[in-house]
């Protein structure tokens, strides 16, 4: 495999046949004055090494994501984020030789799930008691400051990456999210540091910031010491209260802490949610540009639990909105864990609350996405309707193999970053080399899209206004716009026009013209598997899962209605539960179902484009650039009124794909493929092969005799992307108010 992933081989030559676009005398996309220069890079923040419950060290982590030749996937930015709380395996230390650098060598007869206690010494661990209870646990804010940021400073400034430090939190009131707040991170100075030739480093930045956000608010940590050495004030001396709020004088307030410390029993969720909306303000107050918090695999431990710490109902994530709407500005509604037996480990009766065994919310993944991001007219769309930054993001979630080692190409439970799914981010850093605030602008700035095993790499998705007149657009025109920004891999700045995480304002009556370009690269993908797609077999579609092909693309379109008002009857609403949602064969009940709080009724696909038919609504362009194939479509919707948004899905699958796809193309609950219950699973894998990849592998579930889709053999077979949306404002009709 090569860097680009490049998955079929196509005649460039034909494309004079099909009316191709030279672009090579095409300029690059203008950028508007005062905007900084861009390109589209990818990246992961959500995975685990030893410091939390993952399998590896950092430095195997990192060499799995950054390698371009043994693992070719080669992200070009890294955030490492372990669990909040605590743990006791000392994660800076490697497996073996191999993986040995001069600041930190191999120690023979130590590795990652050494403990700390066994290689820095137990006096070495801070807190309360000598750590948790005295038993070796490192509390997260002090592995986080002292050792993992260090190394991962270390390892940036060797590999010129941009590798900095995050943290999946343990929500106080939910359960988890991914966040990092950047500051101290990666200093400039390390551009031109000399690196030790001999064990040890003394970072030139830190995480100070993240690490108090670790001790101030996360719910796994309920250390006392506001950061310091045992029996001393010597230290951090941490204060958590947020100015102007209610932190000092709210009941959960520890004095000895200096912060809240809610208690559990009848309410536990209700005083831990207004803790992690006071960690957002303080995020806000503090590092309002410095920081992110990202709900992750929000739909998994079920709906929102007021007396325990379970899920997220929308009005939660209408709350951190608002108060962070730089910070809180969207959710892993993609999770990783997408090879596992319950595919993100959704699951139907996943959780016991309060007695009842309950589902996740949607009751598993659909097409690998969340019910709140895969259904059209759900959560997503009602959050995007009120006119919110709020952008979908995947992330790989990375912790083992399930039942395979680290370096084996199956898996029945985790990818690596960027091996499966990856979030292609606008990153606006010049002439500069990429920094963890450039990356954080730009997912803050929803300019960005999300694929699955490579089905598409590149994507322009742009709209611009026509009004009558003999200035009026083309569709032609605005697709060469698109054109030349997805082949030279930036973002369109053209006036009169928008892309993604942008808001065009129009006067009533203009006509949008939306074009996209994406590229389906050719060759293959990161799949070990060449055997042919089982769930395409079904419909008689021969086609290797290591070289998916994009089948269409989807224009979903929803009108905006402005904010929701905090405590009004449409502000809040749990998703439907059980069998009210997901019924005992597998499929869904529908919007009628769903509060009006939760849903947006207006949000529907206005638009499927396919090279397929008589007439295809794609046509295939070369690249002047690098004479790779990109598809280009357009799409022109008449005479707007009132303000709206659009937005893009694309999968390999096509309309009525049995149990993987309806009729109107709409992914179907994963149940279908889900090995945890194999009663359920519906799709054969009949390819015989000579070893585990060229035909269907050993570890696929057998049921009556015959091998069953399931695992990483599920996750490959069903590929999807999804694009942030564009918001049109149309004067006189609602503000897309959190915009700009």
């Amino acid at each position: 495999m090569n860097k680009s992933f490049n998955k079929r081989p196509i005649a460039l030559a034909a494309f004079a046949a099909l009316g191709s676009l030279a672009l090579s005398s095409t300029p690059t996309p203008a950028i508007a004055a005062g905007k900084t220069a861009g390109q589209y890079v990818s990246g992961d923040f959500h995975n685990h090494t030893t410091c939390s419950d993952g399998s590896i060290s950092m430095q195997k982590l990192v060499k799995k994501v950054t390698d371009k030749v043994d693992t070719p996937w080669g992200l070009d930015w890294f955030v490492q984020a372990g669990h909040g709380g605590n743990g006791n395996r000392n994660c800076t230390l490697v497996e073996d030789a191999s993986l040995s650098m001069p600041a930190y060598p191999f120690v023979a007869g130590k590795g990652p799930t050494t403990t700390w206690a066994q290689s820095v010494g137990a006096a070495a661990i801070k807190g309360d008691g000598g750590g948790v209870g005295g038993n070796g646990n490192m509390w997260r804010w002090q592995s986080i400051q002292e050792y993992q940021y260090p190394l991962m400073e270390y390892l940036s400034a060797a590999k010129n990456l941009p590798l900095f430090i995050g943290m999946e939190s343990v929500v106080a009131g939910h359960e988890h999210a991914s966040m990092s707040i950047i500051t101290g991170q990666l200093p400039a100075a390390i551009d031109n540091a000399n690196l030790p030739s001999a064990p040890g480093y003394t970072a030139l930045g830190n995480a100070n910031a993240l690490a108090q956000w670790s001790y101030c608010f996360d719910r796994g940590d309920t250390d006392k010491s506001r950061g310091n050495t045992t029996g001393t004030s010597i230290g951090n001396n941490w204060n958590c209260s947020v100015a102007g709020s209610n932190s000092s004088a709210d009941l959960s307030w520890n004095v000895t802490a200096q912060k809240l410390m809610p208690a559990g029993g009848s309410g536990t969720g209700n005083r831990g949610h207004l803790k992690t909306v006071e960690a957002i303000k303080w995020m806000a107050q503090n590092h309002a540009m410095g920081s992110y918090y990202v709900p992750a695999h929000l739909e998994r431990a079920g709906p929102f639990n007021p007396d325990g710490n379970n899920g997220f109902n929308i009005e939660h994530l209408r709350n951190f909105n608002n108060a962070g709407p730089a910070i809180a500005f969207g959710f892993e509604t993609q999770p990783g864990h997408g090879a596992s037996s319950n595919r993100g480990e959704y699951q139907p009766k996943r959780n016991n609350i309060g007695g009842v065994l309950t589902d996740s919310v949607g009751g598993t993944t659909y097409g690998g996405t969340g019910v709140y991001g895969a259904q059209v007219g759900g959560v997503w769309d009602a959050l995007l309707g009120e006119g919110r930054n709020f952008w979908y993001f995947a992330s790989s979630d990375w912790h083992n193999r399930g039942q395979f080692g680290p370096d084996d190409r199956r898996s029945t439970q985790d990818f690596y970053p960027g091996e499966y799914a990856r979030d292609h981010v606008l990153v606006r850093n010049g002439a500069d080399k990429l920094r963890p605030q450039t990356i954080v602008d730009g997912l803050r700035s929803g300019n960005s899209f999300a694929a699955s095993g490579q089905l598409i790499d590149r994507l322009a998705f742009i709209a611009c206004a026509s009004y009558p007149g003999p200035a009026a657009r083309s569709n032609a025109s605005v697709e060469a716009l698109a054109v030349a920004a997805a082949t030279n891999n930036r973002d369109i700045d053209s006036s009169g026009c928008a892309t993604m995480g942008e808001k065009l304002v129009v006067r009533p009556g203009a006509d949008i013209i939306v074009a996209i370009v994406a590229r389906d690269p050719a060759g293959t993908n990161y799949s070990p598997y060449s055997f042919p797609n089982p769930s395409l077999l079904q419909i008689g579609i021969n086609q290797p899962l290591n070289q998916p092909v994009l089948d269409h693309i989807d224009l979903i379109r929803g009108l905006v209605s402005g904010y929701k008002t905090p405590g009004a009857a449409d502000y809040a609403g749990e998703w439907p539960r059980n069998t009210a949602w997901l019924k005992a064969d597998g499929t869904t009940a529908g919007l009628s179902v769903v509060p009006a709080g939760a849903k947006n009724s207006s949000a529907a696909v206005i638009k499927t484009f396919s090279g397929a038919g008589a007439t295809p609504s794609w046509a295939t362009v070369a690249s002047g650039v690098d004479n790779s194939a990109f598809l280009k479509m357009s799409y022109r919707i008449p005479a707007v009124q009132a303000s709206q948004y659009v937005r893009l899905r694309g999968s390999n699958l096509p309309a009525a794909v049995p149990f993987e796809t309806d009729a109107n193309g709409s992914p179907l609950a994963d149940v279908f493929t889900n090995a945890n219950d194999t009663t359920m699973l519906r799709i054969p894998c009949t390819t015989s092969g000579t070893t585990e990849y060229n035909g269907c592998p050993s570890h696929l579930p057998v049921v009556n005799g015959k091998k069953m889709v399931a695992y990483d053999v599920a996750a490959w077979s069903d590929l999807w992307f999804y694009s942030n949306p564009i918001y049109v404002q149309v004067n006189g009709s609602a503000l897309v108010a959190g915009v700009k």
